[in-house]
């Protein structure tokens, strides 16, 4: 369970200690996360080898996919809003969660191989 606290948290696997990432960014002001290359604490180099963050896309995909459906079923079958309405909410909200996608991806890629 600890493993994963600390992949949403976004910390080393090697130490538990070192951040992923050297801030969280903002996606209002279209601002990334940018990532440590190595762990600032244990020097735990991140990215295994060139293109590891490929699959990330894919974990990424599975994250969003995930929101939209919960969304769409909130939205449109418990509040009973019209479809239009629903569209543009699960829209609001794919945006507003990619930067925390694009984190919790990386984060998740990475312990998936350590």
């Amino acid at each position: 369970m600890n493993k994963v606290v600390d992949a949403l948290n976004c910390k080393c696997p090697n130490c538990k200690k070192g951040n992923i990432f050297m801030h969280g960014g903002n996606i209002l002001l279209l601002n990334f996360p940018k990532m440590n290359d190595r762990c600032p604490e244990c020097n735990y180099k991140f990215e295994r080898e060139p293109g590891f963050f490929f699959g990330a896309m894919f974990v990424s995909y599975a994250l969003a996919a995930a929101q939209m459906i919960t969304s769409l079923v909130i939205f449109w079958y418990l509040i009973d809003l019209s479809p239009l309405k629903v569209f543009v909410i699960i829209g609001v909200i794919a945006f507003l969660l990619s930067t925390i996608n694009f984190k919790l991806s990386r984060s998740i890629w990475i312990y998936m191989f350590y």
